[in-house]
């Protein structure tokens, strides 16, 4: 018996709004981490507003393949290169982040007898993906003579999400050398947090992910997002406790008092972190049953989660009742932290035994 559900409107369009304030909007949006239901609702945006958006990371699956199709129909996705035959196959642009990649893909187009685009992909200090340096990027570039096909220069912030960190300003540093070296591509550097950088490191195409699904851009500031994923999880049995009692695997949890607890539809299994729940060394998230903070206690298990409702009336807390993890009333990133987690986490974790309820608004308008 599964009551669960979570709620995927319109991804925001405050990315954009943020942008204009700054007078530095960018061409267009990349929509990032598109897996699952995620990658759903980006394709569902994609649609929308073709002329806004495109995207640049594609997942497996079903769900990847149908974002995978809304891409090809707008003849713009990036993503990191695997099989250069499978992805031109697919009409996707991959992001080229070594030599060896771009020998790869400058083959496959020389087999199909044209040139196919792709993204250039400089490692400013991640030391992930990416060309290690500028220098190895021109001189791949030279022995390669594939500069006809490139489409696009991009890299990736360490930590934009804190605004006084001095990598910020190293990085795009280093990213206006790569922009002086290669003028005439599209450049992309800001992520959900980089579009809020004073530096305004918007240029051509900007890359949110998070922020579209109702992250906080700005931690230690108010989000300046309005939620978008909401979930919901019934409740399916209550039972009180004696003070001393305990609850959950391993006895984690004690109660102080005489307590009401609830048992939830929902665990680890469903993608919530196993350690959100309080134990005795530590407090834990909460959710909303009733408009009402409700803390989650003991250990999440696979299926279940119990959270203590004592100072709820009867009526709020009866069977089927709906328990919020985040969304409207309750914040997204409040529940990642207290979880000891992130919201990203968070969200690319949601499993696939929720119900799944998708709201077609028209783009730009909210629940």
């Amino acid at each position: 018996m599964t009551t669960h559900s979570s709620r995927f409107p319109a991804s925001d369009p405050r990315p954009v709004e943020a942008a204009r304030a700054r007078k530095a909007e960018p061409k267009r949006l990349a929509l990032l981490g598109a897996t699952g239901s995620i990658g759903r609702s980006c394709a569902q945006v994609i649609a929308a507003a073709p002329d806004r958006f495109t995207v640049a990371s594609v997942a497996g699956g079903r769900d990847g393949q149908a974002l995978a199709r809304a891409a090809i129909a707008l003849g713009a996705s990036y993503a990191a290169i695997a099989d250069p035959a499978g992805y031109a196959a697919h009409g996707l642009r991959p992001a080229i982040g070594g030599e060896d990649e771009l020998r790869r893909w400058s083959g496959e187009g020389t087999r199909r007898g044209r040139a196919s685009p792709f993204a250039l992909h400089l490692d400013t200090g991640m030391s992930r993906l990416g060309f290690e340096s500028l220098k190895a990027l021109k001189d791949a570039m030279a022995r390669n003579e594939a500069a006809t096909g490139a489409g696009l220069l991009m890299s990736h912030f360490v930590s934009s999400e804190i605004p006084v960190d001095p990598i910020n300003a190293a990085q795009i540093a280093l990213f206006d050398a790569a922009r002086a070296a290669f003028p005439n591509l599209p450049a992309s550097l800001a992520n959900s947090s980089g579009m809020f950088l004073d530096a305004r490191p918007i240029y051509d195409l900007a890359r949110p992910g998070y922020a579209l699904y109702g992250g906080n851009p700005t931690p230690g500031a108010p989000n300046p997002m309005r939620p978008v994923v909401t979930l919901t999880v019934a409740i399916q049995q209550t039972r009180w406790i004696e003070a001393g009692a305990t609850c959950g695997y391993n006895a984690q949890w004690t109660a102080k008092r005489r307590t009401r607890l609830a048992t939830l539809l929902a665990g680890y299994a469903d993608g919530l972190p196993r350690g959100a729940g309080a134990t005795d060394a530590k407090p834990g998230a909460e959710v909303v049953i009733g408009g009402r903070r409700c803390p989650l206690v003991g250990r999440v298990s696979m299926d279940l989660t119990i959270v203590d409702v004592t100072g709820l009336p009867k009526e709020k807390v009866k069977p089927g009742v709906k328990a919020e993890f985040f969304g409207a009333t309750a914040d997204l990133d409040d529940f990642a932290t207290r979880s000891s987690t992130i919201g990203y986490q968070v969200l690319t974790a949601l499993g696939r035994r929720y119900r799944r309820d998708y709201l077609s608004l028209p783009f730009g308008q909210s629940v």
